[in-house]
Parts: C-alpha cells; sequence; structure tokens
C-alpha cells in the first residue's frame, strides 16, 4: 500500500493520499482547493488513476478540492450517508468499504463534532502486506485533542461516545491520522490518545460536555465561505447562503 500524509499549511489540513501500487488506483481523503495541482502533479508523477476523493465531514475552515479534480481526473465524490450535501457521486454508510484492490477503507461513524462525521480505518488485506493498522479520524479525534462541538450539528456528549465506543475501541496499536494539527504532529496511535490525550483521560461524559460547552473558540476564519461550496463538494459556482 502506498500512503502518503500531505499537509495544507493555511487551514492545518492533512490530506491522505492512498493507493494500490499493483492496480494504480488512489483515494484523497480531505482534499484542500488550493493543493489542487500539488495533488494532480503527485499523482501523475506516481502513475496513479484518481478514483475517489473520499471526505470525512463538511469543512469549515477550508473549500474540499472535490469539484475540481472530479473535473480534472473523473473521479468520484464520496461523502457520509447523513451530509446534507448536493452534487455526491456516492454516500458511504458506517460499516461500508471501499475497496482498491486489496486496500481496504471502511467507515465508522463517529459523528459529534458534526453530525455526518466519518472516520475511515485503512488496511491492506494481502497476505503479503505489513498488518499495520491506521484510522484517519477526522476532527473526531486530534492528537492531544479533539473537534469542537459548537457547529453545525455538533453535540459533545454524542462526540464522547463516538470516540470512546468506536474509536478508543480499536486495537491500541492502531495508528491515528487526523484531519487537522496545529501544533507540528503528524501522528498518533489509539493507545498514546487513550493514555494521553487531555480531553478523554480521566474525564467522564459530564465532565467532557462541560470542557467542550466552556471552550468559547472563534469562528473559523474560512466558515462563511467554505460550508457554503462544501455544500456541493467544493463546486463555487453554487454560492448559496449558508
Amino acid at each position: 500500500m502506498f500512503f502518503r500524509q500531505l499537509f495544507d499549511d493555511e487551514s492545518k489540513t492533512y490530506t491522505y493520499l492512498i493507493a494500490n501500487p499493483n492496480t494504480k488506483e488512489a483515494v484523497l481523503v480531505d482534499p484542500v482547493l488550493e493543493q489542487v495541482e500539488r495533488d494532480r502533479n503527485l499523482l501523475q508523477e506516481l502513475g496513479f488513476k484518481l478514483r475517489y476523493c473520499l471526505e470525512t465531514h463538511i469543512h469549515a475552515d477550508h473549500i474540499t478540492a472535490t469539484a475540481k479534480l472530479r473535473e480534472l481526473t473523473g473521479c468520484l465524490g464520496v461523502l457520509p450517508e447523513k451530509a446534507q450535501v448536493t452534487r455526491a457521486d456516492k454516500f458511504i454508510r458506517d460499516g461500508e468499504k471501499l475497496l482498491i484492490g486489496s486496500i481496504l477503507i471502511q467507515a465508522i461513524a463517529t459523528p459529534g463534532h458534526t453530525d455526518s462525521h466519518m472516520a475511515y480505518q485503512v488496511n491492506d488485506v494481502s497476505e503479503a502486506a505489513p498488518k499495520e493498522l491506521r484510522v484517519l479520524t477526522g476532527d473526531a479525534l486530534l492528537i492531544r485533542g479533539c473537534g469542537r462541538t459548537d457547529f453545525q450539528g455538533g453535540d459533545a456528549g454524542i462526540l464522547f461516545d463516538s470516540v470512546t465506543q468506536r474509536l478508543f475501541t480499536l486495537p491500541e496499536e492502531t495508528l491515528v491520522y487526523p484531519a487537522h494539527d496545529y501544533r507540528g504532529c503528524t501522528v498518533s496511535t489509539i493507545e498514546e490518545e487513550k493514555r494521553w490525550n487531555p480531553r478523554f483521560t480521566g474525564r467522564d461524559r459530564a465532565r467532557f460536555i462541560k470542557i467542550m460547552t466552556n471552550l468559547e473558540l472563534p469562528e473559523p476564519q474560512k466558515m462563511m465561505e467554505a460550508i457554503p461550496a462544501n455544500v456541493h463538494c467544493g463546486n463555487i459556482a453554487f454560492p448559496e447562503i449558508w
């Protein structure tokens, strides 16, 4: 399996390129509009054909590149099943799998940051592949943190349940790859986050809700342009008022 973590400095967004070197098929998870040329050039250099753009949720801090990459490559835009969006090619359900040859990408419903959030387990199930487990956690679980819950149908109690009952029950050696990081961290593990994540360690559900309710974070700078575009999979030709 080819696995590459890419970074957009402005939004602090991680995009993930996952590809099967044998079939040359690829998936981009959470692509950023301003990085289209970077991502397209990398695909061309490596000889990969983009099959899917896969989103963890409707982003508020950047415009997705899904619409532009679909135009350029013919890929399909895949969104979580409860996302209120237009122009998606496919909606993915909890537990549903995308297969790229021997690479299995399985959706895990993890609402709470938004009401339609998905995480994705990524495994190469071929017998010859190293048994390294990965999970793309989106904004549900960050490295030593978690996503906010104060808009887009967010709910702190539901996020606590998603992380503790869905993500923290994965094998502890599973590598954690978030959608964002603001401190230069790139990867963690489920074991590390269970032991050291200050939002969850030693917190019960009620305490977590209280912490999240009192964060008083500013709105994302691009929120008023990102969400209206992202409800159309990043197609900025549909500037609806959100």
